[in-house]
């Protein structure tokens, strides 16, 4: 059951600060101490954003990362890393993200990073909300989504192959966090709920589960299932039917389901998933800059409890808003919990 019932959280990503945009752009001019003070600077930003929309669960915006997962190929050994996309004028979309060339052993002899961010995100957290408060959440690509940016070889002939020798480093990984007092993890896998329409959803279910073995039961585990956001464009058909009843048998608290922008297609869902998981719908629209009102929140949260109980129950955005700009994706996270408060108060639940 859900630590507070209709318990508001976020994905994970946030949109960059314009002036860390720039930086990241320019990174041969700053130094290694002027980086980490950029670094810890922009989470202080994301802290504080989510903090002011009064979240009961935050994230570090996952601002010291390039995008969600991309950041994670600079720690692996035995890759060549792709300096330009094979695309790249026209419409944007998600072939103008290169892949990398796989030419040795994969390795992340020094992990992967997580942990260094999450402490960072303890520190910053610890002086913003010295009484507590937020849960804080880490959150890491899971071994099959990581997998979809590296190129096969004789080595590794497929991505299956690919992503069992990305599945130890991952759980390496997620066990780290644990270890440093991460008590609140997501593992992302878009990409099986993209692609799960083609690929086996009990193989995919089976290692995700073998990833995620060594933490079940020590902290709250949650997975994040949509159908891409890059350039706020789906890569996937937004159905979640094909990936059902394999997905259910998911070893996670908690399944995040993208909803809003599809119309709350297959909302029903929610009601079997209750039934052995909590369910986090995603009922603000990271796609759209329309700003859902506090009515229309609430409207949704009233929908969403038709079929599932408030213990069962979060809300969050469909997706991480990284894709948004800054004053749509903090007015958005204001509304959506003073919606679920509006909620709350009728309900009377705390």
């Amino acid at each position: 059951m859900q630590p507070r019932p209709l318990r508001t959280t976020v994905i994970g990503s946030l949109p960059f600060p314009g002036w860390l945009e720039f930086s990241s752009a320019h990174l041969e001019r700053f130094g290694p101490d002027d980086l980490a003070e950029l670094q810890r600077d922009a989470v202080i930003a994301a802290v504080h954003d989510q903090l002011a929309a009064g979240l009961d669960v935050i994230s570090d915006g996952e601002q010291t990362r390039l995008d969600f997962n991309l950041s994670f190929y600079g720690h692996l050994t035995g890759l060549a890393l792709e300096g330009a996309p094979p695309r790249r004028f026209g419409p944007p979309a998600h072939d103008q993200r290169g892949k990398h060339a796989v030419v040795g052993a994969i390795e992340a002899p020094s992990g992967l990073g997580a942990v260094a961010e999450y402490r960072r995100l303890v520190e910053v957290a610890r002086v913003l909300q010295p009484g507590g408060g937020a849960v804080l959440k880490a959150s890491v690509p899971g071994p099959y989504t990581l997998s979809g940016r590296l190129v096969p070889n004789d080595a590794y002939p497929d991505r299956w192959a690919l992503a069992e020798a990305l599945r130890d480093i991952v759980s390496r990984e997620l066990t780290a966090l644990v270890d440093a007092g991460c008590t609140e993890l997501t593992v992302d896998e878009p990409s099986m709920s993209c692609y799960a329409h083609r690929v086996d959803p009990e193989r995919l279910v089976d290692l995700f589960s073998r990833t995620v073995a060594p933490i079940v039961g020590r902290c709250r585990l949650s997975t994040h299932l949509c159908f891409g956001n890059y350039k706020a464009r789906a890569v996937g058909p937004r159905r979640y039917a094909p990936m059902f009843p394999a997905f259910a048998k998911l070893p996670v608290d908690e399944i995040h389901l993208e909803m809003a922008s599809r119309e709350y297609a297959e909302l029903d869902l929610i009601g079997s998933l209750a039934e052995t998981h909590d369910v986090a719908v995603g009922i603000v629209d990271v796609k759209s800059y329309h700003l859902e009102t506090v009515d229309e929140i609430a409207h949704a949260v009233r929908r969403c409890l038709k079929f599932a109980p408030a213990e069962r129950l979060a809300f969050a955005p469909d997706c991480g808003l990284s894709q948004t700009a800054r004053w749509a994706s903090t007015a958005k996270l204001r509304q959506l919990v003073a919606g679920v408060a509006k909620v709350r108060n009728e309900i009377g639940v705390a």
